[in-house]
């Protein structure tokens, strides 16, 4: 591909990778200064902590994303080495949907990891290549939901304030009207779990993962019109509203069990959707995925405008 030979990708899949690097430099820096016993289902400290807990992300969510930013920068102008590129990095990524390569009950890094991760420096490397030959179209039009993607945007971004400080090692208490709205440093008890803990653990979130991939669905939702290959097109817009509503559900259940249920109001929590599995919450998911790719993704994937 030669510069201009192709259509310039698009400055979202940009926003995209800088969302998810300044994400992965707090997690690093996070877990390699606060003890590991103040963390997550974690057992390593200092700088190998910080190291094994980032590539831990740069597994989920990061593969998960990394396969649609594949998506994002493929082009029909492609030589056979960015194809094999894009191929491998599709394949390596995918290794994260396997059973227990990544483990709530253990967040370490384990070796398997190292593929996924692979898959993702794959997946960031197309993306450069794709934008030095290229170009970036960093000025786009207006496109269908831009009011709601607003919208949903402030309202996870919002939500998402306890982990944010989290994701930095911080509590939000002292902290005015922040510190009053949301708990986070208070020793909370909840339903089968022995001991009073703090409401909101430092370090990373899996509500944060849900509002970086609910985020992430947003964003990339609008390349979809400038893609050039319909069947791009057709295979991207179901997995980015499967990746918005699976990002909603973990938000809902993370927030919900935090701030509603550590506060004592019920014992009820909202199921946790982490991992796929043949339950009632997964299939609301499913539902909820396919009401946003019909009335709304599948539409903008079928208009070819700019």
């Amino acid at each position: 591909m030669e510069r201009n030979a192709c259509p310039g990708l698009r400055v979202e899949a940009l926003a995209v990778w800088l969302l998810f690097a300044g994400v992965a430099l707090a997690v690093f820096i996070t877990y390699t200064r606060v003890p590991s016993e103040a963390l997550y289902h974690v057992s390593r400290g200092g700088v190998v902590g910080g190291a094994s807990r980032a590539l831990v992300y740069a597994n989920f969510p990061l593969a998960l994303v990394a396969i649609a930013l594949v998506a994002v920068s493929w082009s029909k102008r492609m030589g056979p080495r960015l194809r094999t590129i894009a191929i491998a990095s599709v394949a390596l990524s995918a290794v994260v949907y396997w059973p227990g390569v990544v483990r709530q009950s253990n967040l370490d890094a384990r070796p398997i990891n190292v593929l996924a991760a692979s898959g993702v420096v794959l997946s960031l490397l197309l993306t450069a290549v794709r934008a030095q030959r290229c170009g970036v179209v960093t000025r786009t039009g207006p496109s269908r939901g831009d009011a709601l993607r607003v919208t949903l945007a402030i309202l996870v971004l919002a939500l998402a304030i306890p982990w944010i400080a989290a994701e930095t090692g911080q509590y939000l208490g002292g902290v005015p009207v922040l510190g009053s709205i949301f708990q986070s440093g208070e020793l909370r008890s909840q339903p089968g779990t022995p001991g009073r803990h703090p409401a909101v653990h430092h370090g990373h979130h899996h509500g944060m993962d849900g509002t970086l991939l609910v985020l992430t669905a947003l964003l990339l939702s609008r390349t979809l019109p400038s893609l050039e290959s319909p069947r791009i097109r057709t295979w991207l817009a179901p997995y980015l509203a499967l990746m918005l509503s699976y990002g909603i559900g973990n938000i809902a259940n993370d927030f919900w069990l935090e701030q509603v249920v550590k506060r004592g109001w019920t014992d009820w929590a909202i199921p946790d959707v982490t991992e796929p599995r043949a339950t009632t919450a997964w299939a609301a998911i499913v539902l909820a995925a396919v009401v946003i790719w019909a009335l709304w993704f599948r539409p903008l994937a079928r208009d070819t405008a700019s």
